[in-house]
């Protein structure tokens, strides 16, 4: 079964079902899938580091040795009590999702160890996964897909965060600090821990732009987020300049192609939104566009469409391929993806 409401999401992780005993964890948030992941596996077994309770499995485990799978879901807890066989995913092999969905099928049926709680955590699983299908089937299974924040979601967890350590941020402060922020949820709880150190646990401090420009500076993310502004801008100079800015503040390729591709996203799901009846600037805000930006993003939201996006996405996910690749020119592959979009934005007349 799929469980894809927040708050169904909540009450599932918070006090799983007896009768659950596997659940899949997906998405393109991999922060979002590990730290959900991490929350149930708390609530199966009392360790979730503990080896006689716990069988961590990964890909090449599965792939080298078929019969492992097997013999950890048929496996008896060594100290009685529940066990836990966590596999985690980094890649989307056509025969591990194979084996995985077999297994899968036979442990929902009752062919292993019933006591054996059987959690797979993944990137985003296509329609045509056979683990996915197996596991939205199923009964005693949570499928359970994680998306990227939205931006009342990150602001959420920044105010709830901060509130913990007893200090926090006033209105416009808190939209210039999640503008900031990635919506990849690992990353932006470290980003929220730092603040809080800066702004004294406990303190009792609110924050306003002013007290953060001390802290946030001109970061490297900034600069490409800049970069990636200007390159969909048609802002060919202005985005070779911040590339080669962030580069100099210590942000390579991988980072500068990952800012490029959530300035996509972020067209993407504006022009999303009005096609589904919003108002252009309604669905700029939705998005997660700060409000500094507004008028040069909606400025390129006229120009661009979903069209000219779909044909680009597939030379942004090329290059963040290459980027990743070992002894890869990075930086070079990322001006050169930037140079090609801003190109593409003047021929759209930008």
């Amino acid at each position: 079964m799929i469980i894809s409401r927040r708050a169904d999401v909540e009450r599932f992780l918070g006090a799983p079902p007896a009768n659950i005993r596997a659940a899949v964890i997906h998405g393109r948030d991999r922060g979002g899938v590990r730290e959900r992941a991490d929350g149930l596996a708390k609530k199966i077994v009392e360790r979730p580091d503990d080896p006689f309770d716990v069988a961590l499995l990964t890909e090449s485990d599965i792939d080298s040795d078929a019969a492992r799978l097997g013999d950890e879901l048929t496996a008896q807890s060594m100290l009685g009590g529940r066990r836990l066989v966590r596999v985690k995913l980094t890649g989307e092999k056509a025969s591990v999702d194979r084996a995985l969905s077999e297994a899968m099928k036979v442990h929902l049926e009752g062919g292993y160890n019933p006591d054996a709680f059987f959690l797979v955590e993944a990137g985003a699983l296509g329609r045509d996964s056979a683990l996915r299908k197996v596991g939205e089937k199923g009964e005693a299974c949570a499928v359970i897909p994680c998306y990227e924040d939205e931006v009342g979601d990150v602001a959420r967890l920044v105010r709830e965060s901060l509130a913990k350590d007893k200090v926090g941020l006033n209105g416009e402060a808190l939209e210039l600090f999640v503008g900031r922020l990635p919506h990849e949820r690992g990353v932006a709880r470290q980003e929220i821990e730092r603040l809080a150190l800066y702004l004294g646990p406990g303190s009792g401090a609110i924050a306003t732009p002013d007290d953060l420009k001390p802290y946030l500076g001109v970061e490297p993310e900034s600069s490409l987020a800049d970069a990636a502004q200007d390159a969909f801008g048609g802002k060919l100079q202005a985005a070779y300049q911040g590339l080669r800015r962030a580069a100099a503040e210590g942000e390579g390729g991988p980072a500068a192609v990952r800012a490029i591709g959530l300035h996509l996203a972020r067209l993407r799901r504006t022009l999303s939104l009005t096609r589904n009846g919003a108002g252009l600037a309604e669905a700029a805000k939705a998005s997660g566009v700060f409000w500094k930006n507004e008028r040069e993003f909606l400025r390129q939201a006229r120009a661009w469409s979903l069209d000219h996006l779909d044909l680009l996405q597939p030379e942004v996910l090329e290059a963040d391929r290459l980027c990743k690749q070992t002894g890869s020119p990075d930086t070079l592959i990322a001006e050169r993806l930037a140079l090609s979009i801003a190109g593409r934005a003047r021929r759209l007349g930008l």
